[in-house]
């Protein structure tokens, strides 16, 4: 036991000194978080205080190799993990430090947790099968790769999401870190051979990342002199992924996955729902916003320090009642389970981050959307072939009516402007308008023109009854078909006749 507590503390004395060194050296490299739209803070503030957690916590590991005692010999009897977990941690790492220092597009940061992850599955830790108690459980086959790739990735990144106010992913992710140390313990109390040397294992790594984050914290909470940076956040989620998966990796049991999942509920669904709304919104997955859980909160009238503490203690008191599953290890601990889930769910809809309405509303708007979009694209494609057949002038104006009768205009002009300067001009309305005319969209269409000293301009109307996007696509469907075709062209004789 005092090898734990000297992890802990050890981490945590060393994240003590670590951090103002930080602060220091991104002060003096300029490397600082500078207010803006997104931003709750008001001055510039080192960002790349991952740095001091990161060397806090991979030092005191690293020294558990030298450990001459029997935590020290089981920690080197699954020494390959390690080494593995030590490796793709640090790879996460290096790639958000080189984010924090030049910014790097969200694909590659996503590459590297794929790497990393794909790199642990490799040596065998990956979730294999799911089940209650210590039984074989339901075996996962080739989908134990995908499944592993989705958690890994996914928990870093709820992490990294939630690095929004000062501390806040900080003070999550060591709440979920003590709930992976003491799930570690009770299975090396219960466990025996190599499967307890694996959660003796988990237990040291966790305790390691659990001090560093508390002597950061003393640094990153609210007023925050160093955030963590994305070289902390992802380093974080990261390790507390692979973590919990290697928990699991000699057991089925489901609660080696539930009990962290529980204590990072609230990241885990702000990142689920952050992406159904952009999804929704038809935005990039990784696009930033400020609609986050944390945001809510502070909309509500609540401060940082308060919004803050607000989470803390949701946190505490899901991973409180998930601890429960250990001890009744049977299927009642899955009512547990969903319950917990559907309370954090409803913390959800009470600050308003989860709207039904709104959301149904969006998928009904998004696949009518879709809908018009791709009738939309079988008209044009249908026209297309009319105007390539167009061997006259009158052929051409006859596909020019078509298109715009099918394309809902409310009216089409052409007007021919010869050498000396005569005008002609032929005209289109659909024979039963029923157009609200309050919202029509007149543009005039120079056309391209072979003969000489003739200028040709088409001038429409369309409706933007449905939306401004829906009448633009429409807009450009028929600027396209105008491009493609020439009236002048069209009157020509082809070659073949």
């Amino acid at each position: 036991m005092r090898t734990y507590f000297c992890v802990y503390f050890g981490s945590a004395y060393l994240a003590l000194l670590a951090t103002p060194l930080t602060i220091w050296l991104a002060r003096r490299l300029g490397v600082l978080d500078n207010p803006g739209i997104r931003s709750v803070h008001t001055h510039p503030i080192p960002r790349i205080g991952g740095i001091a957690i990161y060397l806090s916590s991979m030092c005191v590991i690293v020294s558990l190799f030298f450990l001459n005692n029997a935590v020290g010999d089981r920690f080197r009897e699954v020494r390959l993990g390690v080494i593995a977990l030590l490796a793709a941690a640090t790879g996460v790492f290096l790639v958000g430090l080189i984010d924090d220092l030049r910014t790097l597009p969200a694909r590659f940061k996503f590459i590297a947790e794929l790497l990393g992850a794909g790199a642990l599955c490799l040596v065998g830790v990956r979730i294999v099968s799911i089940g209650l108690g210590e039984g074989p459980g339901i075996s996962l086959g080739w989908l134990s790769w995908p499944v592993t790739l989705l958690w890994i990735v996914g928990i870093t990144n709820a992490v990294n999401m939630s690095d929004g106010l000062d501390g806040l992913a900080a003070g999550i992710a060591a709440i979920a870190c003590g709930v992976i140390a003491v799930l570690a313990l009770h299975g090396a109390a219960v466990r025996t051979g190599l499967a307890q040397s694996n959660d003796i294992m988990m237990a040291l790594f966790a305790l390691a990342l659990l001090g560093s984050l508390s002597g950061f914290l003393f640094f990153n909470f609210n007023p925050a002199k160093v955030f963590m940076g994305d070289c902390g956040s992802l380093f974080i989620g990261f390790t507390i992924a692979a973590a919990s998966v290697m928990c699991i990796s000699k057991s089925a049991a489901l609660v080696g996955l539930a009990l962290p999942a529980l204590a990072l509920g609230i990241p885990i669904f702000d990142t689920l729902l952050s992406m159904l709304r952009r999804f929704l919104e038809r935005r990039s997955l990784f696009a930033a916003d400020r609609s986050h859980f944390h945001h809510r909160l502070l909309e509500l009238g609540l401060t940082q320090r308060r919004a803050v503490i607000l989470i803390y203690m949701a946190t505490l008191l899901a991973a409180g009642l998930g601890l429960l599953m250990l001890v009744s290890n049977r299927p009642s601990s899955l009512i547990v389970f969903g319950g917990v889930l559907l309370a954090i769910l409803f913390l959800f809809r009470v600050v308003g981050g989860v709207r039904l309405q709104q959301i149904l509303t969006r998928l009904r708007d998004k696949y009518k959307d879709a809908h018009r979009a791709r009738e939309e694209r079988r008209v044009f494609e249908t026209l297309q072939l009319q105007f390539r057949h167009a061997r006259s002038l009158e052929q051409w104006w006859q596909a020019v009516c078509d298109a715009a009768g099918q394309m809902d205009f409310a009216s089409v002009s052409l007007t021919t402007t010869g050498p000396d300067g005569r005008t002609e001009e032929q005209s289109w309305r659909p024979p039963e308008p029923a157009i609200d005319g309050s919202r029509l969209i007149t543009l005039k269409l120079p056309l391209r023109s072979g003969d000489v000293g003739v200028r040709r301009q088409c001038e429409i109307a369309i409706s933007a009854n449905g939306s401004l996007e829906a009448a633009g696509r429409r807009v450009s469907s028929f600027a396209r078909l105008l491009d493609e075709s020439e009236p002048a062209a069209a009157s020509r004789p082809s070659a073949a006749s």
